[in-house]
């Protein structure tokens, strides 16, 4: 059986990208989406690296993303006191990574695959799937239902999707790192095109000046109790603001970013969350995509990347294999060493953002050597930035880690 039509359930990055790769591989596509409209206005800070920008040009869509978002061409590591310890320089003959507000990404993103023949269905809740020899229906909280070949879950970290495929799937798990971004009205003293990374006595700040004179950032705290960010956000956004300027009272850059920030500025994520590995990627005709089976967490840099390389490698692997189930094994053997690889060092990133004073300390003292020798940025980005989609060369049947894909 070809796969000639796909239902798409979510509408956050990977799924508009994925309905532009099916598109393109010559499978109709639809995507549901359970928000009553575009989901603009939500989201925070995420940034889209090299290696996700050349899978967005196979979609089509990297120009339009390119528009919207800040290049990053150095990250810079600093200690609470603002003196700086290294640098990560992007890496040589690849394009810089690009920086931005996912609120200003989703109306784009949604136009952009409407444009190109993908339509986008919202307030559609997925309840449950009912699969038969011939395809699969959908069924929606509002009642109504759609049928296809094959059912993709692209809805994110409490996918339902993945819970339809196997009812024992993990959930997402906790990482002691209560999470915020913010937009401050305050030009801090750097060059735009820099991310720098400030690890503080009691917390850790990122930050960039942006091209208006504002400097947007974005902070983790260490927090041991899960909550999510409906939870955090019960909390006014003053009562975090005044215990961020707590924690970070006389750090440099933070204290003064941090005064600089109004409540309505202040985004309220709640502890992070990350993906552990998922057993079961697909069953039967549903499979899943992005952060539904792999969600790094934020310290990775690469969830969006990730997830624009699953959808585009998931599409290929459609095109080329007509058996759902020969073609879910195939993108499985695509993708999951390479997400898992990722997720990994982000862990140990994370493990950074918990020191303490006395661990801070340390970091302070080692890091420099570090990133001249064991975290040099060939050794520590490569992998995954120079990472490309051969969107031409066909799938087969025993596709592993190295097909479809190079270094360069």
């Amino acid at each position: 059986m070809t796969t000639g039509n796909a239902l798409v359930i979510g509408g956050g990055i990977a799924g508009p990208v994925l309905g532009l790769a099916l598109r393109r591989a010559g499978i109709e596509a639809t995507v549901y989406e359970a928000y009553a409209g575009p989901a603009e206005g939500v989201g925070s800070v995420l940034t889209i690296a090299p290696n996700g920008f050349a899978a967005l040009g196979i979609t089509g869509l990297d120009t339009t993303v390119r528009r919207i978002g800040q290049p990053t061409r150095r990250m810079v590591v600093a200690n609470g006191r603002g003196r700086e310890l290294g640098e990560l320089p992007g890496l040589p003959g690849l394009e810089a990574s690009q920086t931005m507000w996912r609120s200003d990404l989703y109306g784009p993103l949604h136009d952009h695959a409407i444009a190109g023949g993908v339509p986008i269905v919202y307030g559609k809740r997925l309840v449950g799937a009912d699969e038969t020899p011939g395809g699969i229906t959908a069924r929606f909280a509002d009642g109504t239902t759609a049928s296809g070949d094959v059912l993709i879950g692209a809805d994110g970290i409490r996918s339902t999707v993945r819970t339809l495929i196997d009812p024992g799937a993990p959930g997402p798990r906790h990482v002691p790192l209560m999470n915020f971004d913010g937009l401050a009205d305050h030009a801090v003293a750097a060059d735009p095109d820099d991310l720098w990374m400030a690890f503080g006595r009691r917390g850790f700040l990122g930050y960039w000046l942006q091209p208006d004179g504002r400097t947007g950032w974005f902070a983790n705290l260490p927090h041991a109790q899960p909550m999510t960010a409906a939870q955090a956000r019960r909390v006014p956004a003053a009562e975090w603001l005044r215990r961020l300027r707590e924690v970070y009272a006389g750090e440099v850059p933070a204290t003064d970013l941090l005064r600089h920030t109004s409540p309505d500025r202040l985004i309220v994520l709640g502890t992070v969350e990350i993906m552990p590995s998922v057993p079961r990627w697909h069953r039967g005709r549903m499979v899943l995509v992005g952060d539904a089976v792999h969600a790094p967490s934020p310290s990775s840099g690469q969830g969006a990347s990730l997830a624009i390389e699953s959808a585009v490698q998931l599409a290929r692997c459609l095109r080329d294999l007509p058996d759902p189930t020969r073609a879910f094994a195939a993108y499985e053997r695509l993708r999951r060493p390479r997400v898992e690889r990722v997720i990994r060092q982000a862990g140990r990133t994370n493990s950074g953002k918990l020191l303490g004073p006395v661990g801070g300390a340390l970091l302070s003292l080692l890091l420099p050597l570090a990133l001249r020798t064991a975290l040099r940025p060939e050794r520590t980005l490569g992998y995954q930035h120079r990472h490309r989609i051969d969107w031409d060369e066909a799938v087969g049947a025993d596709a592993g880690p190295l097909s479809g894909a190079r270094t360069r």
